[in-house]
């Protein structure tokens, strides 16, 4: 017998797919992971000129997201001026061979 389409789309959601499009979603998520995976642990500002033209609040949000989820991991140390700098947490780590990929699949079909 035929699956019904709300049968499928619980299949669908359950294939993990939109749990991880869940943590990866957003215009700078990937932009940040990536950036970390290369220079490891990057501070706010050397962020915000890797992203390019972002604002402060959309950076702010993006961060706290990543952070919220266990992708990145952010360290503040107690001085003044303030000094927070950023990783990947083992949960980051996971999704860099996904970003190595997508990388893969650009270089091999861009025009």
């Amino acid at each position: 017998m035929a699956e019904t389409k709300e049968e499928l789309l619980k299949q669908f959601y359950e294939t993990g797919f939109e749990y991880t499009l869940s943590l990866i979603n957003g215009k700078y998520k990937l932009t940040v992971l990536y950036a970390l995976s290369l220079f490891k642990v990057i501070r706010y500002n050397e962020m915000k000129r890797l992203v390019g033209v972002v604002s402060h609040k959309t950076l702010s949000t993006t961060l706290k997201e990543l952070e919220h989820d266990d992708l990145i991991i952010r360290k503040e140390y107690p001085q003044i001026p303030p000094k927070v700098e950023y990783s990947l947490s083992k949960k980051g780590e996971s999704l860099i061979p996904i970003l190595n990929e997508m990388c893969i699949w650009g270089k091999k079909h861009k025009k």
